[in-house]
């Protein structure tokens, strides 16, 4: 039967699925409809197989469609394949050429990590909606795993909460949680390793010079960067944590989480704070009003507004930046990253990687809640700077963004969830180039970018712990070893996970970026192509085969000097 028409007939069951429905039969079923997945459903279709995607949401794209739109990315002559494809497709939307072999230029005393990638989100994913449908791949959204079934190690097929059954004859993990991978038990970690496991630096707990407590903070340029590059959006004060200042007794300020410092490089438990990437425009015509939640309480910003005084009290001429790294985007839209106090909510996401589907949407709404009534603040409370107060009344939630949620993104950003552990772990040595992996399957090359883990008193001040933005020593983009995308063949040896990969908290770090992930997706899916045609294991895969696959597809393997 011919691919095309075999999607066909799986599109037609799809619409009539009940708990009573025959079993779903392709060759690959990937499972995650994030930016990754539709990369590599893409690429599998292409190469004929029959493809079905599941998307246990309702929106393709994952964060490059939920509201992550000034992309991050590194060095852009490191990617290829259909990432550069489809960010090319979307630049073109609003006329721009991207320079694919050419790096990044700094912008005054930033890093020069990104921004030419400012997209509309509602753009983004009617181009990934567009690029699975010309595909043939056949899509089921609202896909919640209930249970994988298994024969020995391999997958035979998923049972999904609503009564289908998913069989396939390779399986792809393209969840940021590593879902279908941790139900067909493969080993996996949500350990913030110590340092002294891999031989690293910057894994455990952690408390980096430049983010400690202080006053003697530079004023900012135009472009809200102090001198060396730091933002005015990461200023960090010695903040009294208490209640009642100086009274230990009185208890700890919301937003502050209990716990003792623990020593650093030791290891710990903690995932990175989440956030909602927010997409607000500045157009009346366009803005919805940003409502503060259901049982706003000023109180609960008090921290906050201890920080404004703090700032004040060095002469910081404050305006929204200092809350909001904020990137402009077409159709005067913004996208709004995160700060000291911005849209993170640090401890809250530790449960998200085993929440089920119905706590992490009460998990979800906790962030939400948390960051509307955040903005209400800074729009409304007098303790705000009036300039503050005015910029943040300028914002608006987009109509024509989230139309299903009002404006407000449906994907919340899960920066860290459950980690591979396989038979090649990649840590910082591979990530500051001083080891290479074999069997490249794409290249990383942005920073060590770790958000920070938990908000604490230490030494009678709040201190923000977990966090690092470094760089990785001058090293240039380091491959993605083969390894790090399968488990162990004991575990299961017809899938493969590419988003919760194997590496190391601190490695993960540097991986983690959208376009890296659709990169090694598409590397993923070829992979599975050849092992359904070869008849063998994922791990048993020969990779020269398919290393000249990936080369002819356009993807980027290796780093030659390009300056």
């Amino acid at each position: 039967m011919k691919p095309r028409r075999t999607i066909a007939l799986l599109i037609a069951l799809f619409a009539t699925v009940d708990a009573q429905a025959d079993p779903i039969e392709t060759d690959l079923c990937v499972y995650g409809g994030t930016s990754g997945g539709v990369a590599a459903a893409v690429a599998a279709a292409r190469m004929g197989k029959s493809v079905v995607l599941l998307e246990p949401g309702r929106h393709l794209g994952g964060m490059t469609s939920g509201g992550l739109s000034a992309v991050d990315i590194g060095d852009p002559r490191s990617v290829g394949g259909i990432a550069r494809e489809y960010f090319t497709k979307l630049a073109a939307t609003t006329g721009t050429v991207l320079a694919w072999d050419k790096p990044f230029e700094g912008k005054g005393s930033g890093p020069a990590t990104g921004g030419a990638y400012s997209i509309e989100p509602h753009k983004a994913e009617a181009l990934f909606d567009g690029m699975a449908r010309e595909a043939g791949v056949a899509v089921k959204r609202e896909a919640r795993l209930a249970s994988v079934r298994k024969d020995g190690a391999r997958i035979v097929e998923l049972l999904l909460e609503d009564g289908a059954i998913i069989r396939a004859k390779m399986f792809l993990d393209t969840t940021y949680e590593g879902d279908l991978m941790a139900k067909a038990g493969v080993s996996y970690t949500l350990q913030r390793e110590g340092n002294a496991k891999y031989g690293e630096t910057y894994n455990g707990i952690h408390y980096p010079e430049k983010y400690l407590p202080r006053t003697n903070h530079l004023k900012p340029g135009p472009n809200g960067r102090v001198p060396g590059g730091q933002g005015v959006w990461d200023r960090d004060f010695p903040l009294d944590p208490y209640v009642v200042k100086g009274d230990p007794s009185s208890g700890l300020l919301p937003l502050v989480q209990e716990g003792g410092p623990g020593a650093p490089g030791d290891p710990a438990p903690g995932v990175q704070a989440y956030c909602f990437r927010l997409c607000l425009t500045t157009d009346p015509a366009n803005s919805l009003p940003i409502e503060p939640p259901a049982g706003y309480d000023p109180k609960r910003y008090e921290i906050v507004a201890r920080f404004i005084e703090a700032c004040l009290a060095i002469g910081d001429e404050m305006d929204l930046r200092w809350f909001s790294k904020h990137d402009p985007l077409p159709n005067d839209k913004w996208d709004f990253n995160t700060a000291t106090f911005g849209g993170n909510l640090p401890g809250a996401s530790w449960a998200w990687p085993e929440a089920s589907y119905e706590e992490r949407k009460q998990i979800a709404k906790e962030h939400e809640d948390y960051h509307r009534g955040l903005l209400h603040f800074l729009a409304a409370d007098p303790r705000v700077p009036e300039k503050v107060r005015e910029d943040m009344k300028r914002f608006g939630l987009p109509r024509d963004e989230f139309r299903g949620t009002g404006g407000w993104p449906h994907q919340i950003y899960v920066r860290e969830a459950r980690r591979m552990v396989g038979g090649l772990v990649l840590t910082e040595h591979h990530t500051f180039g001083r080891e290479v992996a074999p069997k490249s399957v794409g290249l990383g090359s942005y920073g060590t970018d770790t958000h920070e883990i938990r908000r604490i008193a230490k030494d009678g001040v709040v201190i923000r712990e977990g966090k690092t933005a470094t760089g990785r020593g001058g090293a240039p983009p380091y491959p993605i070893g083969y390894d790090a995308i399968v488990p162990k063949r004991e575990e299961c040896e017809n899938l493969f996970v590419t988003f919760a990969l194997s590496a190391s908290h601190t490695a993960f770090s540097s991986i983690r970026m959208e376009p890296v992930f659709m990169v090694t997706s598409q590397s993923a899916a070829t992979a599975a192509c050849f092992a359904i045609d070869a008849g063998v294991a994922a791990q048993e895969l020969d990779y020269e085969p398919l290393r000249e696959r990936l080369l002819a597809d356009g993807q980027v393997l290796e780093w030659a000097s390009k300056e």
